[in-house]
């Protein structure tokens, strides 16, 4: 009998232990994102300033153990030749995935988007994350032409270490 109870609890304890451990991976990192009403999100305009841009049905993340956990769905409502004709279009976008549990942000489905030419990509911001240890971080703003969007950081081309 005692051998049943000694077995059971280290049962009982690996499995607690494991689902803290699932839970600090898939949740734990991440916090809702705080947005500026007005200046939730911003786009490089062609002279190189970040302007913010009109958006609505806003929701985010970030973590503060790494600065490529930043993501973001959002709508807007300008056009993608609007956008196009007035903010810098991102030349190498590769959204990063999301936790499964931040359903609106579909990494594959923004990427294929973005290879096909169906959603275009802007910069946000350039070196978003400064004294990032000689690597930069850019925030990258995919949109599509129904006003889908879709942000997220990520390693700026040519700073891979």
């Amino acid at each position: 009998m005692n051998g049943k109870l000694v077995v059971g609890s280290i049962v009982l304890t690996a499995l607690a232990a494991g689902a803290v451990v699932y839970y600090m991976q898939e949740y734990g990192p991440y916090a809702a994102v705080s947005f500026t009403p007005g200046a939730e999100i911003v786009l490089t305009a062609l002279s190189g300033t970040p302007e913010p841009i009109p958006v609505r049905d806003i929701q985010g993340i970030d973590g503060n153990s790494s600065p490529l956990k930043f993501r973001a769905c959002f709508v807007t409502e300008q056009s993608l030749a609007t956008l196009t004709e007035t903010y810098r279009v991102y030349e190498a976008p590769t959204p990063l995935n999301a936790p499964g549990w931040f359903d609106c942000f579909d990494a594959d489905r923004i990427g294929e988007a973005l290879d096909s030419g169906e959603a275009v990509a802007f910069l946000s911001q350039a070196n978003v994350v400064p004294n990032s240890n000689d690597v930069e971080i850019d925030r990258v703003v995919a949109v599509f032409p129904d006003g889908r969007a879709f942000a997220w950081n990520q390693l700026a081309p040519g700073t891979e270490k």
